[in-house]
């Protein structure tokens, strides 16, 4: 992290003074530094009196005193409060009055840190991701004390860097480790609960909204000894809000060092580096497909009429199923067991489908049985949305299918950063996309699928599972029953 930071400052036009406790730490990487630019030379990206001038702008100190003249420390150190306090500290008494220190901090209070300083107005957050030169995304945090001309000019001073600045309040996870929260949990919320495994939540997340790695993916290659403590620190520091609670999944596998990609197995076992990921169930073989029968209530029930015409199915129209009929429904928010005794079906051949997306937008169609759902009905369901090449995942019965439960997750913890005034809904929507690599901003994603879709997912799995872990946003509940957009309307 430092090494990027010093990069990219140098980048800007600052003569940049490198400072490490650990000896020749410096000078290692004054030759990473150098060498990145020299591949960027050839390359033809620079030429050679540039290299010469950005190198020149790297100097090493050999002590903290060295650091006396600089107008701005950014610290990129090890994460405990104790050890940044006593830095920043000792900085304190050594930069001028007018100096700005900065934190590189992921997790911990700004304020916190800030607070034994006899001058907390000059300490701001300054949150880089990693890698920094490609992360173009950067959190400027207020601490309690601190001045606004001090995050003023971080923000120009980011720009001059090439990133994008974001403001966010001094909270727990400030913006993109916060608004993180929804994907990885919920998705091992759902694996523990037995509604499908690793690899098919992340072929559904992948297929269905477009993510470019899948929760189970990212984890592995972030690793759990660095995501699992971000959990359980966003957590306590909330007081235990359920929205963000933890899993017993990711306590074990740490313990066990099963942390992800660099211990070569994590959700996923890795060969040369690359993940062995289980392969797809095949599409079973019908003989005879049975009539279909698509339930009045069912999400988007018109496309999915088309689609089944599409497909060539035998669909029923009578007010009810035939006794041979699969039954097909596409509940927002509901378990298909609810579904089927709500809507007099016969559970043994009523099968879901998740219509949140437009079919069309997507890679892959997923169906969930109930466990009364027999077998033949399965295949039947299976085979006959596979019947045109798209990928089909069949999972066990749940509130909310995989999709659902994670998007609505997802907005929904947007929504109450919002509501509590972290940031401007400009800035999380730049923050998470620049910063988590999202194909949608959280809130533009609820603006796609619908605000009052989200909110129906979330109410009637609050009604299932009687969490609070699902309790809407009132920023959501705001907008849904109104029917505006998410991202454009600010009070």
């Amino acid at each position: 992290m430092g090494r990027g930071i010093a990069q990219l400052a140098a980048q800007a036009g600052s003569t940049v003074r490198l400072f490490d406790t650990q000896a020749g730490a410096s000078e290692r990487a004054r030759q990473s530094i150098a060498a990145q630019w020299d591949r960027l030379q050839e390359k033809g990206r620079l030429d050679a009196a540039h290299t010469a001038q950005l190198k020149s702008r790297l100097e090493l100190a050999d002590a903290l005193a060295d650091l006396s003249g600089c107008q701005l420390v950014i610290e990129a150190i090890v994460e405990r409060l104790d050890v940044k306090q006593q830095l920043f500290a000792e900085l304190e008494g050594i930069v001028g009055p007018d100096a700005v220190l900065a934190t590189n901090t992921s997790s911990l209070s700004v304020t916190a840190i800030a607070a034994a300083l006899k001058r907390p107005q000059q300490l701001a957050g300054y949150h880089f991701f990693n890698p920094v030169p490609l992360m173009k995304v950067v959190e400027v945090i207020a601490g309690l004390r601190t001045s606004a001309q001090v995050c003023q000019g971080l923000t120009e001073y980011a720009r001059q860097m090439g990133h994008t600045p974001v403001q966010a309040a001094d909270t727990p996870g400030f913006i993109v480790n916060h608004a993180g929260r929804g994907y990885g949990t919920e998705a091992l919320r759902i694996v523990s609960e037995g509604i499908a495994d690793f690899a098919t939540i992340d072929r559904i997340l992948g297929d269905q909204v477009g993510f470019k790695l899948g929760p189970f993916e990212l984890m592995d290659l972030t690793a759990l000894d660095v995501s699992h403590p971000v959990m359980e620190s966003i957590y306590t520091q909330y007081y235990d809000e359920p929205r963000y609670r933890p899993s017993v999944i990711t306590a074990q596998r740490l313990a066990g060092g099963v942390v992800g990609r660099k211990s070569g197995e994590g959700f996923y076992k890795y060969v040369d580096n690359t993940a062995q990921v289980p392969p797809e169930p095949a599409v079973p073989v019908v003989d005879e497909m049975p009539p279909v029968w698509v339930s009045n209530r069912a999400a988007r029930r018109s496309e999915l009429l088309q689609l089944l015409k599409e497909l060539g199915a035998k669909i029923e129209t009578g007010a009810s199923p035939s006794p041979s009929a699969l039954t097909l429904v596409a509940p927002l928010g509901f378990d298909i067991t609810t579904v089927a005794v709500v809507e007099r079906l016969d559970p043994a051949r009523t099968i879901g489908i998740d219509m949140l997306i437009d079919d069309a937008a997507t890679r892959r169609r997923v169906l969930a049985t109930n466990p009364a759902t027999r077998t033949d009905m399965r295949d039947a369901a299976h085979a006959l949305f596979a019947r045109d090449g798209k990928a089909v995942s069949v999972i066990r019965d749940s509130g909310g299918f995989v999709t659902q439960r994670v998007v609505a997750t997802i907005v929904n913890i947007a929504s109450d950063i919002c509501q509590q005034g972290i940031c401007s809904p400009r800035d999380l929507e730049l923050a998470v996309t620049l910063g988590l690599g999202y194909p949608l901003g959280p809130l533009a994603m609820g603006d796609r699928w619908g605000p009052t879709n989200v909110l129906e997912v979330l109410f009637n799995m609050q009604t299932v599972y009687g969490d609070p872990r699902y309790r809407p946003s009132p920023w959501l509940r705001r907008r849904g029953a109104i029917g505006l957009s998410l991202l454009h309307v600010e009070e």
